[in-house]
């Protein structure tokens, strides 16, 4: 890979945790080069791509990048004396790369965003059942993602396995030198200062405001199925192909958000009984975070219940 145009620095994850965010607020500071695709998945990509026996699968992985060439050509607008930065968050689920990672890219840092495992995974589901994917309740398809693992789906429907963390993030912390963790909450929360933390640890001007830093990305949510939803979220073939030769402009992405807009609906509440069931799973695994120091005080609190 050429030296010139290799990533400084990689968000490796986790999915539905606001790399989407993070990514649009560093492509903003003009010290750093974020290609205007996100979610690469260079390094990850021969694991992910047996993975597409799933409904849209295939169509959802048209834009992933295979070929070190093409790799590279993501890269090929940055200006002299810019870090260059990618976000694609599948990285921190396959610690198996994480070598091939630091070869490649030469010791980069890295960034892993963090949110409660709770709403990350409900989150993930939405995700799918907006583009009319997931067809099972929120308890079925958790109870069903052994199943989806046997028969190869994407690892975007494993919602338990990508809200599982520590033992991805203590590998991270033992392979590579400069490590960033920060949570979705405190984005959300204080995006300033987070964003002046995450300015410091790229070495770059921690005094620059992104002018884009009111703006909030990937609402999520649900919607009213109608013909114009159906069009905006459900993935096709044809769809990923233009993405991938045209990239949407931010301008056209905010229209298309004000026309879905119109069709949003509250959001059902977890019930009870999967709350608690999600409790229980990833109990152990938030008490272990707390001993990186981590802070994970706002969320659940069923968590911190002895």
């Amino acid at each position: 890979m050429s030296k010139q145009k290799r990533p400084n620095f990689i968000i490796a994850g986790f999915p539905k945790c606001g790399s989407t965010a993070l990514h649009y607020y560093l492509e903003n500071h003009p010290q750093i080069y974020m290609p205007k695709q996100k979610e690469l998945h260079y390094f990850t990509n021969r694991i992910l791509a047996k993975l597409d026996k799933g409904p849209g699968d295939k169509e959802a992985k048209i834009t992933q990048i295979s070929d070190i060439n093409n790799y590279e050509n993501c890269f090929k607008n940055v200006k002299s004396g810019q870090l260059i930065g990618e976000a694609s968050p599948s990285y921190i689920n396959y610690p198996s790369k994480f070598d091939t990672i630091n070869k490649e890219l030469c010791n980069p840092k890295v960034i892993v965003m963090l949110r409660d495992p709770i709403k990350r995974a409900y989150s993930n589901y939405l995700h799918l059942v907006r583009e009319h994917r997931e067809k099972l309740s929120f308890y079925e398809a958790l109870l069903n993602e052994e199943i989806r693992k046997q028969k190869q789906y994407s690892d975007f429907w494993y919602y338990k396995f990508n809200s599982t963390y520590f033992d991805k993030l203590q590998q991270a912390l033992e392979k590579f030198e400069n490590v960033l963790i920060i949570t979705q909450e405190e984005l959300n929360k204080d995006t300033r200062s987070t964003m002046k933390k995450v300015f410091g640890f790229l070495d770059v001007d921690v005094n620059y405001e992104p002018d884009n830093i009111e703006k909030r990305y990937n609402h999520g949510g649900v919607f009213k199925d109608n013909l114009i939803t159906r069009f905006f979220f459900k993935q096709t073939k044809f769809k990923s192909l233009v993405k991938q030769i045209i990239p949407i402009p931010v301008q056209a992405k905010n229209i298309i958000n004000k026309i879905v807009d119109n069709y949003r609906v509250s959001t059902p509440k977890i019930d009870v009984e999967t709350e608690d069931y999600l409790i229980d799973l990833f109990k152990e695994d938030v008490q272990k975070l707390k001993n990186l120091e981590i802070d994970v005080s706002s969320w659940n609190k069923k968590f911190f219940v002895e």
